[in-house]
């Protein structure tokens, strides 16, 4: 049994990959500072399904404030799950500074806790983002990174590249995870899939910025988790794609959601915006040698988990803010 920081514990990837770590019996510190980025209902509810499980312990902690190292000051972990971010293409456009405050110094800070701990695993999350404007598809990580597109994708290449300095001056393993479109159960309200679920589930107008012919590769949570819990073994320093394997255009998941949900969506088109990539599709060849994953999750069956978790949930998730 080892004993893990997982930070963004009340975020989506985080919360699925602390069960994952208590359900084989290990034990979690979840930090987390359950700021408003989104509506905080939704990391409240995650949150709480977590404190209902023996092995938890919940900080509420800003990984942007130094003050948490003081506060950690000798607290011993099998590794760092640095999970905790800022994220959203859009939402970094309209305050980059936050974007940097907590995925750039946010990772120092952890980082500096793993040299000052004495903790040799750390795990980040990174982003396709990072990729910028016509990488080649499906995208390697030796495609080129950097000339990313948005303060989102900009903080997290200046966090992987102080992850490789913290591995060259102390020796730190470090896996740095690209991880692509990610869907499911409690996710993200911001983020397409539970956005298009409510409002079709819910009769409200289906919003879409462009022609809806950008495509993505979406990656089911447990499918990320896994991958993720995966990649605390040691690598040394490497950068390792964690996406789906099914790429699919906005209006297409569109009509896999009707026919899932059994309503037709009322859709608007708005203006495409210029933050948004046209499409990502993950090589994901590095994290089958490396680390034998791959995603097993069909993007129907992850569908219908999704749309069977918002009916169970549906007196409170109809009222989610879906900005």
């Amino acid at each position: 049994m080892a004993r893990y920081l997982v930070t963004g514990a009340a975020g989506f990837i985080g919360w699925r990959v602390s069960e994952m770590l208590l359900e084989r019996g290990d034990t979690v510190v979840g930090l987390d500072n359950l700021n408003t980025a989104y509506d905080v209902r939704m990391k409240e509810y995650r949150l709480g399904l977590l404190q209902s499980r023996p092995g938890f312990t919940f900080h509420k902690l800003d990984i942007s404030d130094r003050s948490l190292l003081e506060k950690l000051a000798g607290e011993k972990f099998e590794a760092v799950i640095n999970l905790a971010a800022r994220a959203g293409v859009r939402a970094s456009t309209e305050n980059p500074w936050v974007f940097v405050e907590t995925n750039v110094t946010g990772c120092l800070n952890m980082l500096e806790l793993c040299q000052r701990n004495g903790i040799g695993k750390f795990v980040f999350a990174s982003t396709s983002s990072i990729y910028g404007a016509n990488p080649p598809y499906p995208t390697p990580e030796t495609a080129p990174s950097d000339l990313p597109l948005q303060p989102y994708a900009a903080s997290k290449k200046g966090a992987e590249a102080l992850a490789h300095s913290y591995h060259f001056l102390y020796g730190i393993d470090v896996s740095v995870l690209r991880f692509f479109t990610v869907y499911g159960p409690a996710g993200r309200p911001d983020l397409a899939l539970f956005r298009f679920t409510q409002w079709i589930s819910e009769g409200r107008p289906v919003q879409v910025y462009g022609s809806g012919d950008q495509s993505r590769g979406f990656t089911y949570l447990d499918d990320i988790a896994a991958g993720t819990l995966a990649a605390l073994k040691p690598v040394g320093y490497e950068v390792i794609n964690l996406g789906g394997h099914e790429v699919i255009t906005i209006n297409d998941l569109i009509r896999v959601l009707e026919k899932t949900i059994g309503k037709k969506a009322r859709i608007e088109h708005h203006p495409a915006n210029t933050a948004d990539m046209l499409s990502n599709w993950a090589d994901i060849s590095k994290a089958r040698q490396l680390l034998d994953w791959q995603p097993r999750v069909t993007l129907a069956e992850g569908v219908q988990r999704l749309v069977e978790w918002y009916n169970r949930e549906r007196a409170w998730v109809r009222e989610v803010l879906t900005p």
